[in-house]
């Protein structure tokens, strides 16, 4: 069965290249939040294709305390600048990663 073209992909388990992206996003997300994290280690994503990339990622924060990230990764020939879009906090290891 195939997935509606622009819906969320499958969940897929966290990979260097998303960590590397939660690595540079990492200070607007502790802005965001209003507070430090002293992990943030990526645990898995899922990806909207739209005008770039939208990386919708479950991150550790510490014990059982995760984040969501909306991150979006513009098309490469505009720059593949990455934004961070969203942030969801008080989220565990169990939430599903839903859009937002």
């Amino acid at each position: 069965m195939s997935k509606p073209v622009g819906g969320p992909s499958e969940v897929k388990q966290a990979t260097p290249e998303v960590q590397k992206i939660c690595d540079e996003v990492k200070h607007h997300a502790e802005e965001k939040a209003g507070k430090k994290f002293d992990v943030f280690v990526a645990k898995s994503f899922t990806t909207q294709v739209v005008a770039g990339t939208n990386y919708f990622i479950k991150v550790n924060v510490g014990s059982d305390q995760c984040v969501h990230l909306r991150v979006h990764k513009a098309l490469p020939h505009t720059g593949g600048k990455l934004q961070l879009h969203g942030i969801q906090v008080s989220k565990t290891e169990q939430d599903l990663i839903e859009y937002f």
